[in-house]
């Protein structure tokens, strides 16, 4: 253990740090190591390009949880440099969540809103260490100083200390910043993917590539199909408003082009436009551009944001991760000698529920088997069908149709879980947050929706104000409703996301790195996570511990279960593939 300088008094020591925090000073960077109680060690100043050396230094001796401003500032060129942080805390996300918690009560920490800045990095983020034009500066985002990363550290620490519910929170903050480092590994490692493939796939659909700006040529023959069903040979069905008119003109009196009202209509023109539609989203989404752009040495690398929904679950800022089509998920092909083990969660959400409520009927109809099927054998419904319709209509706010008929018929088989998704849309409609399982808080009401309130209650209200204000309410009612239990299973998500890598990382690595190396220097040896989709993931394997990272993947649902509720008659079975 080498000894250190403290940071005050020059005394030695060779106290391990639990926490160390990394900040700048100028074109320097500091290394600040705190202890249990986050008092400050040591500090030392380096040249970024010796960070990665310090930093696979303390890894290895102490395993601290690295202090970070923002991940996205440091780990791209960690990775790059071959070096992985195992913890650390995301100042940035932990910041918003705190801001919010309505288990937090600390102006001091809301005060401070240079936290709320958005990450560094644009889409295609930081690619080495202290990638910025102006070193004293620095590039748009949260504070960089050393100083004021450790002033953030200590009012988070404090704000937690002080909270209604410190346990819950603290894993919340540590399973977000796992998050925050997952993300940027699956961005480095990427998906394999085959471009070939890819190529074919789209061609079996769209036809040949376009030339010089054009549509591919499926594309142009259902144009010609629409327009000449329309009577109106150089109508551009790339126009709303056009297409609009010209519809109309031919006596197909729509009010959008949207697909499901389309759907409804009888005329010639429909059943190609609606697949020209489809074909159109195909192309502009995921066609010879998007491979062009996102596809770089067989890897597919969006750029994942953590918390980039409300409710905490994640969007993509760059690539479109989250709605890649099933068409092309045949491209999606291991290196040689490895392979991809699938896994997704059977009904999330449902089990969320179910376990949120501490509902003893809700989780005896889903133990151990399809939950849908447990709830039709309580007699609840007669199909699987409808015990469907009406599980998601309650956690969505359905008041019509099937699921306003069905829903009822939850209330009085699954008391406990039905009461709580229609408290908390009460809460909503009163105009009242919500909170997640462990600690994620709704925002407020917007100003419109206030404003509406305010006027149907006012003297003298017309009954348009007031079917308004009601329709506001209601609409917030159904958002409250389901941000508990969506962001709930966001939770979980991360919580099974961090077991598993932490499971991964303690496989040994292959001899041979093989094709993989374009995963990187850190991933190109071992299994490592390279897709996510709420409550889907994809690992990258060497094909010999295929078997293992499935039952790794199983260890770790389970793990994260008990993690949040404790001992519970309640299980998150895995459909899991190996595919090769």
């Amino acid at each position: 253990m080498r000894l250190h300088p403290r940071a005050r008094g020059g005394v030695a020591t060779s106290v391990r740090p639990v926490w160390v925090a990394l900040g700048r000073d100028g074109a320097s960077i500091i290394v600040a190591e705190l202890g249990a109680d986050a008092q400050e060690l040591t500090r030392r100043s380096c040249a970024p390009e010796q960070l990665a050396g310090v930093v696979a230094e303390l890894e290895g001796e102490a395993a601290p949880r690295w202090v970070l401003g923002d991940t996205v500032q440091w780990q791209p060129g960690l990775l790059a440099a071959g070096v992985r942080i195992s913890r650390c805390h995301d100042l940035r996300l932990c910041h918003a969540i705190l801001r919010d918690s309505a288990w937090v009560e600390d102006a001091a920490l809301s005060a401070h809103t240079e936290w709320d800045a958005a990450a560094i990095g644009d889409a295609e983020g930081p690619q080495t260490l202290f990638d910025w034009d102006d070193a004293a500066a620095g590039p748009a985002g949260p504070p960089q100083g050393i100083d004021e990363v450790l002033a953030e550290f200590a009012r988070q620490r404090t704000a937690v200390e002080d909270s209604s519910q410190t346990g819950r929170l603290r894993l919340l903050l540590a399973a977000e910043s796992a998050g925050a480092l997952i993300a940027g590994e699956l961005r480095a490692a990427g998906l394999p993917w085959d471009v070939a493939e890819h190529d074919r796939l789209l061609r079996g659909e769209l036809g040949d590539p376009p030339v010089a700006g054009g549509r591919p040529a499926r594309m142009m023959e259902l144009a010609a199909e629409v327009r000449a069903a329309l009577g109106d040979p150089a109508l551009s069905l790339d126009s709303q408003p056009k297409l609009l008119r010209g519809l109309h003109r031919a006596g197909v009196l729509v009010e959008s082009t949207s697909r499901w009202e389309l759907r409804e209509q009888q005329h010639p023109a429909i059943a190609p436009l609606l697949e020209y539609k489809k074909l159109s989203r195909l192309f502009s989404a995921n066609g010879w551009a998007w491979l062009d752009e996102w596809v770089v040495d067989g890897r597919f690398r969006p750029v994942y944001v953590p918390a980039g929904v409300v409710t905490g679950r994640w969007a993509s800022s760059g690539g479109g991760a989250l709605q890649i089509p099933k068409l092309l998920r045949g491209a999606m092909r291991p290196d040689p000698g490895w392979r991809l083990v699938v896994a997704d969660v059977a009904q999330l959400e449902p089990r969320i529920l179910a376990a949120m409520a501490r509902d003893p009927a809700l989780a005896a109809a889903a133990r151990g088997r399809d939950l849908y099927a447990g709830i039709v054998d309580t007699g609840a419904v007669t199909t699987r069908a409808e015990a469907k319709i009406a599980l998601l209509g309650a956690m969505y706010g359905a008041t019509t149709g099937d699921s306003g008929r069905l829903v009822p018929r939850l209330r009085r088989s699954f008391p406990r879980a039905m009461a709580l998704v229609d408290d908390a849309a009460a809460t909503g409609e009163r105009g009242g947050s919500v909170t997640t399982w462990l600690g994620r808080s709704s925002p407020e009401p917007s100003a419109g929706w206030a404003q509406a309130q305010a006027a149907a209650g006012r003297v003298g209200a017309d009954a348009a104000e007031e079917v308004r204000a009601r329709r506001r309410a209601r609409d917030r009612g159904r958002f409250t409703r389901n941000f508990i239990v969506q962001g709930t299973a966001a939770e979980w998500a991360l919580a099974w996301m961090a077991d598993l890598r932490a499971r991964l990382a303690a496989m040994p690595a292959v001899a041979e790195e093989g094709a993989a190396h374009r995963s990187g220097p850190v991933f190109a040896r071992r299994a490592h996570l390279a897709f996510f989709l709420h409550d889907e993931v994809i690992v990258h394997t060497p094909a010999e511990q295929a078997d293992a990272v499935a039952t790794a993947l199983a260890e770790a649902a389970a793990s994260a279960t008990g993690l949040l509720f404790g001992e519970i008659p309640l299980d998150f079975p895995l459909d899991v593939e190996v595919v090769d």
